[in-house]
C-alpha cells in the first residue's frame, strides 16, 4: 500500500483500503477530563499499534508548573520489531516540535509549528510510516504531576510497500564549544583580528559542531540549531561556519559544502529578525541595540523540496564560527528518514545537562 496523497492537487483522488484513524487522550467516561495524568518521573505509552500503517499528524498540548518542561519531558517512537532500548526518536518534546532552549512560542512551518495560546499547540506533520508496528511514549522528568493531551492521526493499511523508510529524530548539545579566536568583541571593526580568524583554513570536519551521524540508506529532511552566545569574545555573532555534508564517507572536501551558517538556514548578512516560512525561518532572536545577536537564536532548516540522500552513511556538521573559532552553546534537532536497524544514538543527557544557559551575558 502506498502511503495517501496530501498536496492540494491530489485530494481529488478516491483512495480504497485505508482507514482513517486516531488514538487520543480523550475522557473514556464522556466527561472532559480529555488528558492523561503522568506522574514524576514515569515513562507513559501514548499509542502501540500492531499493523501496517503511516503516522500522518500529532497533536499534543500539556500543563505544567515548570517553565522549563519543553525540555524535561521526553518524546520516544519505535518502528516495527527495533530493539525498546533504541527508539527511532528521542527527543526533548519542545525541541521535536520545533524550538530549543526550553522555549515554547508561537511559529510556524509545513512539517512543525506551536499553535496558539502562546506556542502551546505542538503540532507534527512528518509523515511516520510503518510495517508492523508504531509505539509512542512520553517520559515526565519533571517534579510535578504532567496533564498531558494528545492526537495521534494515522492511516492504516493490509500492507506497507518496501519503499518507505522510517522516521528518525534525534537531540544533541555542546554547552560550550571550543573557540580558539582571539577575545576580540567585534571582528568587523579590528581588521588584524578579522584577518586572524578569516584566514584560517579548514581541511576537514573533526571539531564542527556534530549534528547528525547516521549510517544506513536514507534521507535527511532537516533540522533546526539552538545557538546561546553567552560570552561576547572572538566575535560580535554566531554565523560564518560552514555547513558540511559527508555522503557515504565520501573524501574531502564533501560534494555538499556551504558558505556560512546565516546561509544553510536561507538568511544573509546578520539577521536580527524573526522570520517564518514554510522551509526555513528564524524562531528565536534575542539580540539587543547593545549586543545584536547576544543571548539564544534558533533557526530552522527543512528539506521538504530537496531531501539529502545517503546510500550508507551520512555526517552532517557545522561550524562554530569560522575555522570552529567561536565557543557557544548548541543544541540542535535533525530528521530524516532510513532503512533499519539504525546507528545507535549517543546517551540522551540528564535532565540537568539539558536545562538551557542562564549564564549571564557578558558584554
Amino acid at each position: 500500500m502506498q502511503i495517501g496523497y496530501s498536496s492540494l492537487s491530489n485530494l481529488a483522488v478516491l483512495r480504497s483500503n485505508i482507514r482513517r484513524e486516531r488514538i487520543s487522550s480523550y475522557d473514556r467516561s464522556g466527561g472532559n477530563n480529555d488528558f492523561l495524568v503522568i506522574a514524576p518521573g514515569v515513562e507513559t505509552q501514548l499509542a502501540e499499534i500492531r499493523q501496517a500503517g503511516c503516522i500522518k499528524h500529532i497533536w499534543m498540548t500539556m500543563s505544567s508548573p515548570d517553565p522549563l518542561y519543553s525540555r524535561k519531558i521526553i518524546l520516544r517512537m519505535w518502528w516495527d520489531g527495533e530493539n525498546d532500548k533504541f527508539p527511532s526518536v528521542e527527543v526533548p518534546i519542545g525541541d521535536f516540535f520545533g524550538i530549543g532552549h526550553g522555549i515554547v512560542k508561537d511559529f510556524w512551518s509545513l512539517p512543525l509549528c506551536m499553535s496558539p495560546s502562546d506556542g502551546r499547540g505542538f503540532n507534527c506533520f512528518f509523515p511516520m510510516p510503518f510495517s508492523s508496528r508504531a509505539s509512542i511514549s512520553i517520559e515526565n522528568e519533571t517534579s510535578s504531576d504532567l496533564n498531558f493531551y494528545y492526537y495521534i492521526d494515522y492511516e492504516s493499511y493490509s500492507e506497507l510497500e518496501d519503499a518507505y523508510g522510517r522516521f528518525h529524530a534525534q537531540w544533541r548539545r555542546d554547552p560550550s564549544t571550543a573557540g580558539w579566536g582571539p577575545d576580540t568583541p567585534n571582528i568587523f571593526d579590528n581588521q588584524q583580528a578579522r584577518d586572524e580568524i578569516w584566514s584560517r583554513q579548514t581541511l576537514d570536519d573533526n571539531s564542527n559542531y556534530l549534528i547528525l551521524d547516521a549510517r544506513g540508506k536514507g534521507q535527511y529532511v532537516g533540522c533546526h540549531i539552538d545557538i546561546d552566545c553567552f560570552n561576547r569574545q572572538k566575535n560580535d555573532w554566531y554565523g560564518e561556519g560552514d555547513d558540511m555534508f559527508v555522503i557515504d564517507g565520501e573524501p574531502w572536501p564533501p560534494r555538499l559544502h556551504g558558505t556560512g551558517t546565516e546561509d544553510y538556514f536561507n538568511t544573509a548578512y546578520c539577521p536580527t529578525r524573526e522570520f517564518y516560512t514554510p522551509y526555513h525561518g528564524i524562531t528565536v532572536y534575542s539580540g539587543t541595540p547593545e549586543w545584536p545577536w547576544g543571548g539564544k537564536n534558533s533557526l530552522y532548516r527543512f528539506h521538504i523540496e530537496d531531501p539529502i540522500y545517503f546510500e550508507s552513511s551520512l555526517r552532517f556538521s557545522i561550524e562554530h564560527g569560522h575555522a570552529n573559532n567561536l565557543a557557544n552553546d548548541y543544541s540542535s534537532t535533525a530528521y530524516w528518514y532510513q532503512t533499519e536497524p539504525h546507528f545507535p544514538f549517543p546517551q540522551l543527557l540528564n535532565v540537568e545537562k539539558r536545562m538551557p544557559s542562564t549564564l549571564e551575558r557578558k558584554p
